[in-house]
């Protein structure tokens, strides 16, 4: 493919080089300057440089017209946009590409590990621009654009979590980049502006709701978005809330709605609020509200490459989300990239952040600069094992991962079950009563315990490692005692291991006291920020995958039915999309039991349930589909000669870095 390179006006960037180093020098972080990994003029070919002047950018407001009247007062909804970028290649007529974060939080809650805001001077022009973007790849020639929802901080209409403003509050900025929208100085009136400054290659980035609106938008199909880079992102806002009618949370998007509206769209918008509440029923039936915000069906639109980073144990927007739109991108052929790791909602830079920074450049680089740097040709994965240790792999789930059907049966003494390939004898069952007070962890822990709250099933310590690589399904067959109930299925790696620690306040990082700069900076917008260190706990058990479903979606799982107490009902579970070791010597088990305390809401009663074993199935992503199973539980077929074990080819280990402080 034939690289598109920017023109570079050699003089021009000799000068403004200069300007831009001197201004680094005089950017202080309270502990001295920036570290020269992180400010310095890098040499390496085909990338781009920080050769202008971050003090002397430009610094603009603009409120960009939606073609929405969201908040129903008689005019177009517009939305503020806040840019910064350099002066230089304004001022020589060069058009430059645009990273956007469109998002809700710019003054609600912040955005980044230190929940920084937008700020402005005394004639409202910004001033601190959060997260690093704009310290960092201002000065290598991108503007940075920073967009406030609909229906928060500074623009106009109604946030509608996710719908058709939501996204549309991005996508007319996008328009407008490439000359085929309307902006004007003002939120009222106010003249006409244009972006004769851009080229129109636009990358959205964000984490959870910023992200979100990346996916939404790309799935818009709109011309301009080349890439885009989504840091836990929903994929479908119905399994945000919900998992096949089981309640995930116990408030609905009208409560999401509340935290983010500025005060004014909180008076104007109460139409748009019952919208939400009708819409979002805690039946948790399908509506066409849902369907709105599934973005997932809409994957054929996705012309823009997709940089996906998620944490496998992200308990907030859970890895379904990211699961079910990896693999709708994948059937279209959408160029991705993926990295997965061990921290619950948290973003690359406060677990990665060297790395992080680097590989962004690279991206952003290639997909809206046109360097042909070969980012596009390295492994497509990137998995973390343990804490800061990471693996590649060429492809993702990785290469050779087979559905492969394991089946639980009972064993001759009380205590867990058995998980093998072997099916239960017909009639054979197993029973739990729902404790709503009990959760994953504790069924866990009592895995080798004939506990009343979960029915449990294990393989004998595994004789060679067993990695599942991708999203699994556990089918059910189950007669409740009341006509209500919920189920829960969750995998767990048993033996010991160091993990992150991601149930604990930083979900698995610890923030430090000291800074470093990325990029340049001003005396308003440093762009250092607080190190972070890999936050770890020593386990016996790790739960690695989940999944839940109101049984009484059996027949349909857009609609929930009433139960017949004591007849059997069929369901199938969809397990988070996870990338999981178990290593010889550890057991790996499935467990099925009722309400996953803090995780999903309870039904109505407190129901026994009774599975049908002979009927009960998980179908696993193994990778070396059953041989490997079998190889891994029976222990035959040894490593051979220093080569790897038949049936797993290990992920190549990439770098242990050293804990930070």
């Amino acid at each position: 493919m034939r690289a598109w390179i920017p023109h570079i006006p050699w003089k021009a960037l000799a000068v403004a080089a200069t300007v831009a180093l001197l201004s680094a020098l005089l950017v202080s972080n309270g502990a001295g300057a920036a570290p020269a990994a992180a400010s310095s003029v890098s040499s390496a070919p085909g990338e781009s440089r920080p050769v202008y002047s971050y003090d002397h950018a430009i610094r603009e407001s603009v409120w960009v017209d939606t073609r929405l009247d969201g908040d129903a007062d008689g005019r177009s909804d517009r939305v503020a946009v806040d840019i910064v970028r350099p002066r230089e290649p304004a001022q020589q007529g060069h058009r430059i590409p645009v990273i956007m974060d469109a998002s809700p939080y710019y003054s609600c809650c912040g955005r980044g590990n230190e929940s920084q805001k937008k700020t402005y001077d005394d004639k409202g022009r910004p001033v601190q621009f959060p997260l690093f973007y704009d310290n960092y790849f201002v000065p290598r020639g991108y503007a940075t654009v920073l967009v406030d929802l609909a229906g928060t901080n500074r623009s106009d209409g109604c946030i509608d979590i996710g719908g058709r403003s939501d996204i549309q509050s991005a996508r007319a900025v996008v328009d407008w980049l490439n000359g085929r929208g309307r902006a004007y100085t003002a939120r009222k009136g106010g003249r006409p502006v244009t972006a004769g400054w851009s080229n129109g290659r636009t990358g959205m980035i964000g984490k959870s709701w910023d992200a979100t609106i990346a996916n939404g938008v790309a799935a818009t199909g709109v011309a301009g978005l080349k890439t885009i880079v989504p840091i836990a992102g929903i994929s479908s806002w119905y399994d945000y809330y919900f998992a096949k009618g089981a309640p995930l949370y116990d408030s609905g998007p009208d409560a999401l709605a509340k935290d983010v509206e500025s005060p004014a769209a909180q008076k104007r918008c109460g139409a748009v609020q019952k919208k939400l509440v009708d819409g979002a029923p805690r039946t948790g039936d399908w509506t066409g509200l849902w369907t709105e915000r599934d973005y997932v069906r809409h994957a054929a639109n996705v012309h823009a490459s997709v940089f996906m980073v998620h944490g496998m144990q992200d308990l907030n927007v859970r890895t379904r989300h990211a699961g079910r739109w990896w693999d709708a991108l994948a059937r279209h052929g959408v160029e991705r990239k993926i990295w997965l790791s061990q921290t619950g909602h948290v973003d690359p830079f406060d677990y990665r952040r060297g790395t992080w920074v680097a590989t962004l450049h690279r991206w952003f680089d290639h997909y809206l600069m046109g360097y042909d740097n070969g980012i596009d040709r390295e492994p497509m994965a990137d998995i973390e094992r343990a804490p800061d240790t990471w693996s590649t792999d060429a492809q993702w789930p990785a290469a050779g991962t087979q559905a492969t059907t394991l089946r639980p049966r009972n064993a001759t003494a009380p205590g867990a079950g058995i998980l093998g390939t072997e099916p239960a004898p017909a009639g054979t069952s197993a029973a739990f009563t729902d404790d709503p007070q009990h959760s994953e962890a504790d069924w866990a822990a009592g895995m080798d315990k004939a506990t009343p709250d979960k029915a449990g099933f294990t393989t004998a310590p595994l004789k060679a490692p067993l990695r599942l690589s991708g999203s699994g399904k556990v089918t059910i067959t189950a007669t409740p005692s009341t006509s209500t109930a919920h189920l829960s299925a969750v995998l767990v790696d048993l033996g010991p291991a160091t993990i992150r620690n991601y149930g604990g306040k930083g979900e698995g990082i610890t923030t430090l006291t000291r800074r470093t700069c990325w990029g340049a900076g001003t005396a308003g917008d440093t762009g250092c920020f607080k190190e972070t260190a890999a936050d770890t706990q020593k386990v016996a058990h790790t739960v690695f995958s989940r999944g839940w479903a109101d049984l009484g979606n059996y027949a349909d799982p857009r609609k929930g039915r009433p139960l017949t107490p004591g007849k059997a009902y069929t369901i199938t579970l969809d397990l988070a999309a996870s990338d999981h070791i178990v290593p010889a010597g550890h057991r790996l088990a499935l467990i099925v039991g009722g309400t996953d305390a803090g995780l999903i809401d309870p039904p109505s009663s407190r129901p026994r349930l009774t599975l049908d074993l002979a009927h009960t199935v998980a179908r696993l992503p193994l990778v070396g589909g059953a041989p490997a199973f079998d190889r891994a539980t029976a222990g035959a077929a040894r490593q051979a000669a220093g080569g790897p074990l038949d049936g797993i080819v290990p992920p190549r280990v990439i770098s242990r870095i050293p804990s930070a402080g």
